[in-house]
């Protein structure tokens, strides 16, 4: 069942990154090979948040859950881009692929990026394409892994991989690409990782359904596989879902609300949190800014949520 969420004491020290931050923002729809906005359109449609002030900024590519629409998450999103980042997320399906499809349709955008981003991008926009992070939701965030690892023969370099709460399978046993090993630090992948779960993810909601994100599969085997630099959150008190968007449209937003164990209370402080942990964590390692990352480690009250299983390993 799930639980309600307890009264998290007020933090005195508010940190920017979990604020919104300084740029405004603006949201783009992007056709796929239909389209004739680009002499070089993307291999899938995609939804592009971005700031809306002239400059460069870093690229984000961001890879939805199982089944859900890339605006579920556009809260989200925006948060993290008003902090100046270029996010990129692609809708892959609407019915799952078979196998190793949906990794190489993932690769395909990917290579896309260094052809046909900018085009799409508006007036004095620039993508920074040598700082292009992997990230991803539940088996979105299987398939930044499996990028990372090298499926799908992807020819973009990525910086750094963030997972939001990734799954690699159900009581059924693991999809494919099968990525994991259950070998401590087995992942080769050699740039920086965060893992960020959440504590109900792991829970089902009676004997006739299964977790959505559930041990063996979840946040904690993919952290136990990365090798260092890696760092590791959970948001006790939510979700699996509970980074999406509030009042999800259609069916499957309804289904999304209502197939997972989520917290009983507001979402807008996990996207707060979440975003704030992945700009702390880019700007750890990309903008000589180290401060809000360790305060984050170090002091974990200072989020908006309560986390627990805090762990950064930097070397």
């Amino acid at each position: 069942m799930a639980q309600i969420l307890e009264t998290k004491p007020v933090s005195s020290t508010v940190l920017p990154v979990f604020l919104a931050g300084k740029y405004q923002t603006q949201t783009i729809s992007v056709d796929s090979s239909s389209s004739s906005t680009t002499q070089s359109p993307p291999p899938k449609p995609l939804l592009i948040v971005t700031p809306s002030v002239e400059g460069t900024y870093p690229v984000i590519l961001f890879f939805p859950g199982f089944m859900l629409r890339n605006i579920y998450y556009t809260d989200l999103l925006n948060h993290i881009s008003s902090h100046g980042f270029i996010l990129v997320a692609p809708q892959l399906y609407i019915l799952p692929p078979k196998g190793i499809r949906e990794v190489e349709s993932a690769a395909q955008v990917a290579n896309w990026l260094q052809l046909g981003l900018q085009s799409v991008l508006p007036e004095n926009i620039e993508p920074n394409l040598k700082t292009v992070v992997l990230s991803g939701h539940s088996r979105g965030g299987k398939t930044a892994f499996a990028l990372a690892l090298g499926y799908g023969d992807p020819i973009q370099k990525f910086s750094a991989l963030i997972g939001i709460d990734p799954v690699a399978g159900n009581n059924c046993g693991t999809t494919t690409p099968h990525i994991l090993t259950y070998e401590p630090k087995s992942f080769d992948i050699p740039f920086p990782i965060t893992v960020i779960g959440t504590g109900l993810g792991s829970e089902s909601k009676g004997l006739l359904s299964c977790p959505c994100a559930p041990k063996k599969y979840n946040h904690e085997e993919f952290f136990n596989e990365s090798k260092p630099p890696r760092a590791h959150f959970t948001a006790k008190n939510y979700g699996h879902m509970d980074m999406l968007n509030d009042d999800l449209p259609g069916v499957i937003g309804k289904l999304a609300d209502s197939m997972c164990v989520n917290g009983n209370g507001p979402r807008d402080p996990l996207r707060r949190c979440i975003g704030g942990i992945v700009i702390a964590f880019l700007n750890y390692y990309f903008q000589d800014n180290e401060v809000d990352f360790n305060t984050i480690v170090n002091e974990p009250d200072v989020a908006p949520v309560v986390l627990d299983q805090v762990q950064f390993d930097a070397s």
